[in-house]
């Protein structure tokens, strides 16, 4: 007997890929539960399925920096802030917070199959009584049109979006004068597209190459360090209402013309900001 549950929930994280560097990721997540009926003539209670797996992804993978430690240019060490995370390709990055901030995980990249792979097993591990086994599917969100991943920290947050280096895969639309502009959303897509997005104020260094941002959160002290053509730099928080509110400004500047954005963070969710010329 099986139980399935489709589009359960999603995850939200920054990986780091041996060929694109830092990317931002956010994945639907589909359950199916094998094994027995009980007496009451169900497998597993529908209403805590979701609680259920929620809770393990939630302590988990999600909202943290998954690295494939045995990818080329990887080290890890202890640091004072907890684990320090420095790599060489496709560029150089440090990265340095709490333990519970990373997912390390004893591969050469980091692929969907894999990681549903490996959260199945956690889940079959810990499954109730009467369930054999429980797969998870992770896919990503289908997308027709413009689309981009960031990554980010939000150190005011007093959930794990305080993380330095979690991440999302987010839609983009942008309207000119009441008609969506394809062209302004692929531009601008491409341009944020896995780039790193931080505040302003959090800037502890920059020089011609570098920037390093810092920042003390509830979970601890966090540091990243990376390229500066792979940041973008924020006046404020980098929530979504925030990004959308900067992409709407700066476009309106940019093009002389009134524009209003819509923002994801992720799946299902966002922000809708207006700006004049």
């Amino acid at each position: 007997m099986a139980l399935f549950v489709n589009q359960l929930t999603h995850i939200d994280v920054s990986l780091w890929c041996p060929q694109r560097g830092l990317v931002g990721c956010s994945w639907q997540v589909d359950a199916l539960l094998e094994g027995a009926l009980g007496e009451d003539g169900m497998l597993f209670d529908f209403g805590e399925v979701k609680p259920w797996i929620k809770r393990t992804l939630d302590g988990g993978l999600d909202h943290t920096l998954l690295i494939p430690t045995q990818a080329p240019g990887i080290t890890v060490t202890e640091c004072d802030e907890g684990l320090c995370i420095r790599t060489t390709t496709p560029y150089p990055m440090e990265v340095r917070g709490p333990a519970e901030a990373f997912s390390l995980l004893p591969w050469e990249s980091v692929t969907l199959e894999q990681v549903a792979k490996y959260l199945s097993h956690t889940l079959t591990e810990q499954r109730p009584a009467n369930v054999d086994r429980v797969t998870l599917t992770l896919s990503d969100e289908a997308i027709n049109g413009a689309a981009y991943g960031y990554s980010h920290g939000l150190k005011r947050h007093q959930g794990n979006c305080q993380r330095i280096a979690h991440g999302h895969r987010s839609r983009l639309a942008i309207w000119q004068s009441g008609e969506r502009q394809s062209g302004l959303e692929t531009h601008w897509a491409n341009w944020l597209d896995n780039r790193y997005l931080l505040e302003q104020a959090d800037i502890e260094h920059q020089d011609d190459e570098f920037l390093t941002c810092s920042y003390q959160a509830a979970q601890g002290a966090f540091t990243i360090r990376l390229p500066i053509n792979r940041c973008a730099v924020l006046p404020g928080p980098t929530t979504v209402e925030n990004i959308a509110i900067w992409l709407a400004r700066s476009i309106a500047q940019d093009s002389g013309q009134a524009t209003h954005v819509q923002a994801f963070e992720g799946i299902n969710k966002g922000a809708f900001a207006e700006a004049a010329p």
